[in-house]
Parts: C-alpha cells; structure tokens; sequence
C-alpha cells in the first residue's frame, strides 16, 4: 500500500513538471500573439494588419471565430463588460430603457448589481479544464472566477486523487494573473466542441425554461471526463447558480417578416390617405356643397383619430418570464423565502350587483395562490358596509381551511372552486394521486354546503353595520385543516359621512393602501376587481419576474395583466373581450413606456404609488412641473441603502417631519412605513397601536389637506381613475410592463346584454372626456418630464376618442340624406380618383390583415371589434360628451352605476337576450331605421327615373349598408330571443325617423320622371 501510494504521488509530481514545462514552452510561443479568452486560439489580426479587436470598449481578447458564433447564437455582447457588439440586432425600445438605468448593457446581462464577474467566460474556462484527466490547467484568475467556484475547484481536484491539485491551483493562477493567457492542448479541442455542444444545449433550455441538467451514462462521457458522478453533479449546482444571476425575463421582438411588412402599409397608408385627402378638399361637389363639407370634416376627424391609434403600436413586443430562476435567486427549497411580500386588494360596493359568492371566489382564489403564505395578505374593501359583505368573507375564511390544502396539494387550476368545479375537461388527466377522486368528491360536497351557507345569508344583511368599518389585527392568519399557516384576511369598510367627498372606488383604494401600510405594508400591490379572480397561481411570481429583476425592477411602477372573460357567448356579440385592445394595443405600448392601467389585473410598486420618480439621471424640471411631484425623500437613496444627510439640528428634522405629514397625513406609523423599502414596520409599533392607526387612517378627514388623490395614490378627478393613476406615474418617468402568459393570469366576468354593455362604454368614455378637460389633460400636462413622445400619443388618444363620436354619428347619417335627396357627397368620379379610392381601401384592408398576422387576434374579434366600435360610437360615447360637457361647464354631476355582476335568469344565455331600458339605444335605432329607409326610398327612385340612375345609386346603396352591416349586432340584440324590445324605444326611434324621412321630397313613386317639351308649347297633336 505504501509503495502504491509513492507511485501515485511520484506519477503526480510528474504530471505537475510536465505540465509547467509544457506552459512555459506555451507562453513563449505566444509571447508575440493575443490568444482568444474563449478558445484559446490566436485572435489573429484584422485586414489592415492590426490585431482583431471585437470590444471597442475593454478590448477583451475574442478571436472572429468566436465573435461570430457569440454575435450569432449567443448574448450577442461583450462576455466581460457586456457591451452589445456592433451589427448585433437590437431590439426597438432597449436604448429607451438604458436611457433610465443609466446603462448601455444588454438587457440579456448576466451581472447583478455592480459586481464583474465573468460568468460566460468562468463556465466555459472552468469546463475546459474540468474533464482531462490529468491534465488539469486553470485559465481563469480569482478575479474572474466567483470565491465559491474557486473552493469547487480544490475539492474537485482532491478528490480525483491528485495530491498536489492546492499547489497546482495557486500556481496556475498566478501565472494566469501575470501572462493573462490560457494553456492549450492537442486534446483539448476535442473538449472544447464537446463543450460548447453541452453549452448550446443549456442555453437552448434557457430560453424554452430551464432545467437541471440530466446526468449522462458512463457510455455517453467522453474519454477525457474523470470522476463523471461528481462531476455531473457540481455542472448541474454550477448551472442552476449561474442561472440564477441570468435576468429573470425577456423581451422579444416581433418578427421581422411580420413587423416589416406592417410598417410599411402604414406608411404608405398615410401617404394614400394624404392623397385622398387632398382629391377630396379640392374636389367639391357643386349641388350638394353642405354635405360635401360635412363629409370631409368628419373623413379628416377619422384621420387624425387613426394616426393617434395607429402609431403607438408601431413598436409591439413580447415578454417572456423565468420562473425557475425567480426561485433559485429568491425562493430555494429548505431555505427562507427571500420573495417580497404582496398586499392583495379587492374591491366591492353593492352586494346585490355584486353577489357575495362572486367575492367569496375570487377571495378563495387569492388565499390559495401559489406563493408563500407568511407573504400573501388579503384585503376586502366593502364600500357599502354591508353586513352580507362581512358575514360572507367570514364564511369563506372558514371554507379556505379545506380549500386552500386540496389546491397546493394537487396542484389544480383554476383555484376559485365555482370555475374548476364549472370545467368540462378531464380532471384526472396527470392526477395520479391515488386519492384525488375520493377528496374531490368530498370537497365539491363541502363547496355545495358553502354555496347554501352564502345563500342563506343573502336574507338576513339588510341593515348595515352599528360600526361604519371592521378591521382586524393584521397578525396571521388562521391555521388550514392540515395544520398550514393561511395567508392574511383583513376586512375593511372605510368610515363615509355625509358633507365628505369619498371620490368613489379611487377613495376605497387610498383607504386600502393606507392601511395595509399599517399593518403589513408590502413593498408590491395587486388590486383586483371582486369578479376577477386568479385564473393562475402562478401570476404572483409572473409579476415578481420583473419587479424584483435587480436591474429592470426599479425601474416598473407595474406590471399589467390582459383581462379574460367567462360567461361570454360564444360569438361575444358585443365584443366583450375587447381582445384588439389587450393583444394589439398595449402590446405596441409595451414596446415604448409600458401599456396604461386599465383598472383591475395590475400588481404595483407600492414606491411608484406614493409618488416618487424613478432612479436615473438627474433631469432639469421646468417650472410649471416643478411642484409636488418632486419626492421628498430621494428614491435612489432609498433603493441602495444609501443614508440620508446627517441633520444639523432638530429644526430640520422638524421640517422634514412636517412635510411628511403634510404629503401623507397625520400619522407616525405610516409615515414611518413610507421609508420602509422591503415592508414591515416600526419595531417600536404593538398590535394595538397598529389597529388604531389602521382605524385612524381610514377616517373622513384624513386625507384632509394632504397629497392623496392629488400626487400619491389612486388620483381623483375622473370616474376612470385607472388611466390618470398610470399617466401620472409614466409622466414622472416610471415604465410599466405588460405581462402575457400562456395561462390567463386573471378571469372576470363581463356584462353580456346590450343595455349594461353600453352603460360600461358610457362609463369609461365619461371618464376620458373628464380627463380630457381637466389639468391632468396629456395634451398639455407633462412636458419638461420624462413621458416619451409615442407614450403621450397613446394618452391622447385614450382621452380624446369619445369625441370621434360626433363626427361618426353625422357620418352614419349621411348615406339617408344622400339617398332621400338624390345627391350624394363626391362628384363624378374619374380614373384618378378610382385609384385613390381603391387604395386606400385595400391599404385598410392589409393593415388590418397584417395587425393580425403579428398579433394573433382572429378576423371574427378584429371585426367585432369595428362593428361594436361604431354602435359604441353613436351611442354611449356620444352621451359621455354630452354628460361630460355639463359636468364641465354646467357642474351637472353624474351618478355613478356599478355594472351588474350576476344574472337574474337562468340559462347560460338568458341574460344574452335581455333588453333593459336606457336611452342608449335610441340614436343606433334611429340610425337603422332612417337608413333602411333611405335603401328603399333610392331603390324606389331608380325604379322609377330609368337605367341612368342605377349607377350613382349604386354607391349611395354601398355607403348604406355599410352603416347597416356595422350595426347590425345592435339590430340583433334589439331584436331579443322573445322580441321583448321596450316599447319607448320603438316610439322614440319610429318619431325621429319620420322627420328625417320628411326629407324626401324629391321621392314619389306614382310621378312620372320624364322631363320632356311642354305640352302648351307643342300643341294637343304633338
């Protein structure tokens, strides 16, 4: 045994001489040449006889082979200061987001924070040594390698059984040090290609979602690996710890072969429309000159209108999310979760239209969510006090002990039980617990008692409450049947007294921020409608994959999800799903500042919401944004722990204290938690002065005198307080990010009738309208800020739309007039107006077909979406500009209508077919019926006047129907499964129709039309 042991230790210390033999013989055959970091290969020299240099900026040593293959199939930057190298694509809108960080990396960097650490290069360097027998070389210095890797090193190699494997490091990484050169073998090229294949194929599962690396056979190792076990084991904890500093998203660009294409149509579209404009300015029509101008100032309104809808969708993107590496940065199993807490709000006003087991599912959903329970607090905001309201969360709280353990045991999706119970699918599909039929069974018997619970309760929550509000202590919550701590569950009914104004679902939200503040206050916030409930458990860390991404994270005031609908008819008549909007236009958002918030679905950064900017470059602010929008305390400072300026004296902390109260309001313990950038708060706080602090803040006259609603929170002002929260946020310089993933992260319900889908458009347009005319106004409000350009554009449209109303609904009407007075709004048309005409027709018709190629929106939603845009049109935003306009000038105020959540009929279409009463439906039936009218009045004119007049007729009849077949959903839905059309709208519409049918006075039927000699000048025997 001790004769083996020297032959082994004789054999080593020969390997070791040959080893240094074989290195110095190599650094002086290179002394005159750069070898490559990468392949260890010459760098070779470029065509002017200079050595090739691939980065401008540190001059890092890449041979053009490697170059190419990294420029080609890699991170396409720099792998040690990550600069992208030149001729790399580069995709629209990553200049736009350095320009915040500061930074002119990739956002596909490997570094967090500010540390150098050559990942990409100490993977690969440390691979091409690892595996070669005993041959071992180091190529790497400790300044490139992490400490830990470095500690792997010595164990790896002791282990192997080479005795002076310490000794051999130390000196092949001094010598690294001082010649900045590798070691190169005959044998390791065969290594290396082996390597780069093992490479390729990991950073193929990067992209797909990654893996752990599967251990290989000893048939499939090559020659040269030793150890294969151990040394399998430590590539797959080396790999899962370098993908946990890779960022933890992506943003693609939309194809080029579908992105091209469609800028070009729109550019040449514009040209088109810029022609056709000016053939139809000067070309009137002489004996119809007023419908002639009418028709042209409403074709240049649509025109505008168009390139305020189009252009900001000029820079669409993708996003995709890293889950696994989220888990392996912030959540590793049998370690603490290091995931940010997150303050779930709900929202719900009146439980009649919003039923108690709508909110009890949506609750049950969020109490399940796959995400650590300690960091997971629930608040249901009932703005009604309703008794029902509190009752009903109490019985869910109770019904979440055995519904939240049957979730996370098996993994099922959705999590709200009236939906997973509702699916017709395969439920045992991949369930191949052997309990799973029997415990299903018992907990859709256990859902079944809830819902009788729920419904008996619906008798007895009549009389609201003696206390205005109800809050719990804030501490954990209750224990699940298992014995599993459940997520936080805090009721809050905010105090409302006559002579206060409460601003509606914005004042219900300030409420729920300030006082999870107080008692949990978590860094993230996700609001959510009482209908909408987590479709996916997953959507919590969907979100934390940018907000905690330690580079693109300070930068995102949130992260907004697409909304999805249940319950729609198969065909969404009315396009409930508004898919156009979700999956084309914020997308196309997405790729400048970030889409808008659009009111429910949206996890925020709870810093954006007190109303701090971003950290970035120090910008000079002109005067007239110059007031409250500053932060009082610096954000970057805050973010990287940098402490504040020492105070000289208690004056100005005295001032600092005042001024903090005067932006937040009268409260220590809040106040406190605003400087608190990762939650919890004063140590100094017990549970008692938490509760009434809770109560404190959440009282009539707390807002008083302070910034909520102004500068911080949910702003006031407009009934759609989403859009001015988001356009306040991006004026101060923040991006949001749209998040899409392949299972809805969220799913609501939508109104389905025509009546209540109406009023929803009646809603949201009042809110534009009451934006538009307020100093809030993007038109004008923001400039000298950090609101990029395309952002303000999509702002201004989202404002001004309801106005396209007026010019549509006279554009609508204009086809009746044409065919009940014989004229029509373009003259005699050419062979040069043919072609502008044609042109700009087919340039619309490929701009949509090539919307969505790239978007993936069916051509039945593309085009119920431009059906409903026009029913919308003439109808509720027409009464949105009306009502808007009081309530600007006349200071006629509206009452506020909470869309029904539940259907009274039964039938999953019975509430499809129901017509209730509003004044919404009489200018489309009106519309309809005048231009029906107009289709026979014309038809009857040409019937009686000859074949001459067939053909102008024929493009009236074209321009009617067009109106026709855009309404033709509203006549659908008028006309009801049982025809149970109100009879007022019957009348109102019959009694505006005839006075515009009083219009044909050149239509008789029994008059003949020959216009010949008159008879008293030929003579009775002409």
């Amino acid at each position: 045994m001790h004769t083996e042991r020297e032959t082994e230790s004789a054999c080593a210390c020969a390997c070791v001489c040959v080893l240094l033999i074989h290195y110095v013989m190599k650094l002086m055959s290179n002394s005159g040449e750069q070898t490559c970091q990468i392949c260890s290969e010459n760098v070779g020299r470029a065509e002017n006889g200079d050595p090739f240099v691939a980065c401008d900026v540190c001059s890092f040593s890449v041979c053009r082979p490697c170059y190419e293959y990294e420029t080609k199939y890699g991170n396409q930057s720099c792998p040690q200061c990550k600069t992208i190298y030149k001729g790399s694509p580069a995709i629209p809108g990553d200049k736009d987001e350095d320009f915040f960080t500061g930074e002119d990396a990739s956002e596909f960097s490997y570094t967090e924070n500010s540390q150098k650490e050559k990942i990409p290069e100490g993977m690969l360097g440390w691979h091409l040594t690892h595996g070669k027998g005993k041959e071992v070389e180091h190529s790497v210095s400790d300044k490139e390698v992490p400490p830990n890797l470095n500690t792997r090193l010595i164990s790896i190699q002791e282990v192997s059984g080479e005795s002076s494997a310490a000794s051999l490091e130390g000196q092949s990484v001094s010598s690294t040090i001082s010649s900045g050169k590798r070691l190169t073998s005959p044998s390791r090229r065969i290594v290396d290609v082996a390597w780069k294949e093992r490479v390729d194929v990991w950073k193929m599962k990067q992209e797909n979602g990654f893996s752990p690396v599967r251990s290989q056979s000893a048939s499939e190792r090559g020659v040269y690996d030793f150890n294969a076990t151990i040394n399998d084991s430590v590539d797959e904890a080396l790999l899962n710890e370098e993908a946990a500093r890779l960022p933890l998203s992506r943003k693609v660009s939309i194809r080029s072969s579908h992105i091209n294409p469609y800028r070009l149509v729109i550019t040449l579209r514009l040209v088109i429309l810029c022609l056709f404009l000016h053939y139809r300015v000067t070309n009137p029509v002489p004996n119809a000159f007023g419908l002639w101008l009418v028709s042209v100032i409403c074709e240049i309104w649509f025109s505008i209108s168009w390139i305020l809808d189009q252009f900001p969708k000029w820079f669409p993107v993708n996003r995709g999310t890293y889950l696994d590496r989220l888990s392996l940065r912030y959540d590793r199993a049998g370690e603490p979760s290091q995931l940010a807490a997150v303050d779930i709000f709900v929202s719900t006003v009146d439980p009649l239209k919003e039923p108690p087991l709508v909110t009890a599912n949506t609750v049950l959903s969020i109490m399940a969510v796959d995400y650590p329970v300690d960091k997971v607090s629930c608040y249901v905001s009932d703005d009604g006090a309703a008794m029902l309201s509190f009752e009903s969360l109490a019985e869910t709280s109770e019904f979440a002990r055995k519904w939240v353990p049957f979730c996370k045991k098996y993994s099922i999706e959705p999590r709200a039980p009236e939906w997973y119970f509702a699916l017709k699918v395969d439920y045992l599909k991949d369930k191949v617990h052997p309990s799973f039929v029997k415990d299903r069974r018992a907990m859709k018997r256990e859902y079944a008692r809830f819902k009788i619970r729920i419904n008996a309760l619906v008798s007895k929550a009549e009389k609201v409450p003696g206390e205005c509000w109800v809050v719990q202590d804030g501490q954990n919550g209750g224990l699940d049947a298992e014995g599993n701590e459940l997520p936080r569950l805090v009721y809050v009914s905010r105090e409302k007294r006559p002579g206060f104004l409460h601003h509606k679902k914005a004042g219900a939200m300030n409420a729920l921020v300030s006082v999870s503040a107080v008692l949990t206050n978590g860094p993230f916030l996700l609001n959510l409608d009482c209908d909408h409930y987590i479709n996916n458990s997953k959507a919590l860390r969907e979100a934390m994959c940018f907000l905690m991404d330690p580079d693109l994270g300070k930068q995102v005031c949130y992260v907004q999800f697409p909304q999805r609908f249940d319950g729609i008819d198969k065909n969404d008549r009315y396009a409930n799903r508004n898919t156009v909007f979700f999956d084309i236009n914020l997308r196309g958002f997405d790729g400048i500042q970030g889409p808008v918030y659009v009111g429910t679905g949206c996890v925020f950064n709870r810093t954006a919401l007190y109303g701090y900017e971003p950290p970035g470059p120090d910008k000079k602010k002109s005067s007239k944004n110059s007031d409250s929008t500053v932060p009082v305390v610096n954000l970057g400072d805050i973010e990287e722990g940098v402490e504040a300026p020492a105070l000289d004296d208690d004056k100005t902390l005295l001032m600092s204290q005042i001024r903090l109260e005067q932006r937040f309001g009268q409260s220590d313990i809040f106040v406190a938690s605003t400087l608190m950038e990762h939650g919890g708060f004063p140590l100094y706080a017990t549970p008692e002065n938490l509760l009434k602090e809770a109560i404190h803040v959440i009282s009539c006259g707390y807002e008083d005198t302070t910034e909520w609603g102004t500068e911080i929170g949910w702003i006031y002002g407009s009934v759609t307080e989403d859009i001015l929260t988001g356009f306040k946020m991006h004026a101060r310089g923040w991006r949001s990010i749209y998040c899409m993933p392949k299972l809805p992260a969220f799913k609501g319900s939508a109104p389905i009738n025509l009546s209540d889908r109406l009023n929803q458009v009646l809603r949201w347009a009042l809110g534009s309208i009451e934006i538009l005319f307020s100093r809030h106004c993007p038109i004008w409000y923001g400039y000298g800020g950090r609101l990029k350009f395309l952002e303000r554009f999509a702002y201004v449209n989202t404002t001004i739309y309801p106005i396209t109303s007026i010019p549509l609904l006279m554009y609508c009407t204009l086809p009746a007039v044409c065919l009940f007075t014989n004229q029509f709004i373009i003259p005699e048309i050419s062979n040069l107006a043919s072609i502008w005409f044609l042109s700009l027709f087919l340039s619309i018709f490929a701009t949509g077909v090539l919307e969505m190629r790239w978007s993936g929106v069916g051509i039945d939603e593309w085009w119920r979406n431009e059906q409903f845009w026009v029913i919308g049109g003439v109808s509720a935003h027409l009464f949105a500009v009306v009502q808007g306009l009081l309530k600007v000038l006349a200071g006629i105020d509206t009452n506020f209508t909470v869309t029904s959540k539940a259907s009274d009929e039964d039938g999953d279409s019975a509430e499809l077919y129901l017509i209730k009463w509003t004044t919404l439906l009489i200018p489309p039936t009106t519309l309809l019926i005048i231009n029906l009218l107009g289709v026979v009045a014309g038809i009857s004119y040409a019937l009686n006047s000859g074949y001459q007049t067939w053909g102008p007729l024929f493009g009236k009849l074209l321009f009617a129907f067009w109106v026709i077949v855009h309404l033709y959903p509203f006549l659908k839905g008028l006309m009801g499964r049982q025809n149970r059309t109100p009879t007022v709208i019957v009348v109102w519409s019959v009694l505006l129709s005839s006075i515009f049918s009083l219009l044909w006075i050149r239509v008789d039927p029994f008059t003949s039309r020959f216009i010949g000699p008159d008879v008293k000048e030929c003579g009775y025997n002409c």
